[in-house]
């Protein structure tokens, strides 16, 4: 039995910490052996939830087995599942178990990793896994340097603060930033946090592809320089959201290095694909960033929190986040020993090295690439089982696993309105029905179906099932 002194210090036995942990191991198992059987979507109204959850903070334990069950019941298994092989929508969450395990050791230990003083192996291991991925992008091993972070949004912020204070110093009033209208919006929320007004935005048109439209991009620099202000930092994109398009990063890199413009590459969604062959190649030029997203927490495989900055000089990093506090000045270290709570926002900061550390080690790179090329290859092979049929139209085609479509059969002659209309009443059925999770986006003026496939356990019989879902929707909405 447990006595009240153990409940004052918020303690449990050695026999009902292991029967928890058991317990707590055998649900996260059971959950990631039999996800695919389960439906990935849950809905609920605010009035429900409020209704399951709502109340006062109880002044007196409950058994903790009965809370374990009732969050398992009423949380857990009633949250969509990001890394359920339908889950098609915005950037799906594969995650792996061994990435699961080492984010529960890193919680267990609570390990601080902001300073080396307190866990020099914690910061050792940031130290490495940051050089593998830099090694990866092509990125300068000595003198560069990186972070990890909550995730892309945490990631753009500090690789936008730390251009704004290497490129402008103190004063930014005239200085321009420049992305494209396929920006990922937590470029524009960093922006805007960072005190740049509306003013000082410029967001550059796409072209047909849905790439930087470089002639555009040129004009805007040239009229900026003319009116006095100052370009200092233009953001592309390595793998849009909506599309997966790769901004031309060569043309980019040569465009800031002539201006003298900060190039940062928002490769949050598309960068890991660099493991790929054909990753490779539209990802050439990636390596001439002055900052790059990376999203392990995407294409890496990795469950959430983890993001990661790369740099190409570490300096960067340090001179724009030190700050000497006097009860930090014990710790200081000497250059070599790294105080990552120095290299960005946060000081207190979570061990998010570990599960890339360990489930690199535990399967290798070359698990990885199998992995990424597979995601590449299914999206081109649903593009051309799409092409093939007669209800099916490609808005956008398979890049980077992403690919774009909608119902537009062919003997119906829908116009643009009844095709929109269908098209946003195909995934409100097919999320209703909770089978899959396929959204809308909007291309062109169009309203289309949207799939990233980057989950490795997605098959093209997941696929095949889905599509003949939406088809039946189609149907009961415009019979032929």
């Amino acid at each position: 039995m447990r006595s009240k002194t153990m409940d004052a210090r918020l303690e449990l036995t050695l026999d009902e910490m292991k029967d928890l942990g058991y317990k707590v191991v055998d649900t996260v198992v059971n959950h990631t052996a039999n996800q695919g059987s389960k439906l990935p979507v849950s809905l609920a109204s605010r009035e429900e939830m409020d209704h399951m959850f709502l109340e006062e903070a109880p002044e007196y334990p409950s058994d903790v087995n009965q809370v374990l069950d009732f969050v398992t019941e009423n949380v857990l298994e009633k949250s969509s599942i990001v890394s359920h092989p339908k889950f098609y929508s915005f950037v799906p969450g594969p995650s792996n178990y061994i990435s699961v395990m080492a984010d529960t050791l890193a919680t267990g230990y609570n390990i601080f990793s902001g300073g080396w003083t307190t866990s020099p192996a914690a910061a050792e291991l940031e130290i490495v896994t940051v050089g593998w991925l830099q090694k990866i992008f092509g990125f300068p091993v000595k003198k560069g340097g990186g972070i990890f972070t909550s995730g892309g949004s945490m990631a753009n912020l500090t690789a936008i603060a730390t251009a704004r204070r290497v490129m402008c110093e103190e004063d930014f009033s005239k200085a321009i930033i420049y992305l494209s209208d396929q920006a990922h919006s937590s470029n524009i929320k960093a922006i805007r946090i960072l005190g740049f007004r509306k003013e000082q935005i410029r967001i550059i048109p796409t072209d047909m592809e849905f790439k930087f439209a470089i002639n555009k991009l040129k004009n805007a620099i040239a009229r900026d320089r003319i009116e006095g202000y100052q370009p200092f930092c233009l953001i592309a994109t390595a793998g849009t959201t909506n599309t997966g398009t790769v901004d031309p990063l060569t043309q980019l890199a040569g465009i800031c290095k002539k201006e003298k413009i900060w190039f940062h590459i928002d490769g949050a969604y598309g960068a890991a694909a660099i493991l790929s062959e054909q990753g490779k190649k539209l990802l050439k030029g990636i390596e001439k960033a002055d900052s790059l997203t990376v999203d392990p927490h995407k294409w890496f495989y990795q469950p959430y929190e983890s993001g990661c900055l790369l740099v190409r000089n570490s300096k960067w990093l340090k001179n724009t986040f030190t700050e000497k506090p006097e009860y930090l000045r014990d710790v200081e270290g000497n250059t070599s020993e790294i105080n990552f709570y120095d290299h960005g926002v946060q000081l207190t900061r979570r061990f998010r090295a570990l599960k890339f550390y360990m489930s690199v080690k535990s399967f290798g790179l070359a698990a990885f690439r199998k992995a990424i090329t597979y995601n590449i290859q299914l999206a081109e092979q649903v593009e051309s089982l799409l092409r093939e049929s007669e209800h099916w139209e490609i808005i956008s085609p398979a890049t980077l696993a992403v690919i774009n479509f909608r119902y537009n059969p062919i003997v119906q002659k829908l116009n643009e309105t009844q095709l929109d209309n269908l098209n946003q009443y195909i995934s409100k059925k097919i999320m209703l029905s909770k089978e899959a999770v396929l959204m809308t986006t909007v291309l062109n003026g169009q309203i289309v179906l949207r799939m990233c496939l980057i989950n490795p356990r997605t098959t093209m019989e997941d696929i095949k099932s889905t599509l003949e879902l939406c088809r039946q929707f189609a149907m009961e909405k415009y019979p032929d």
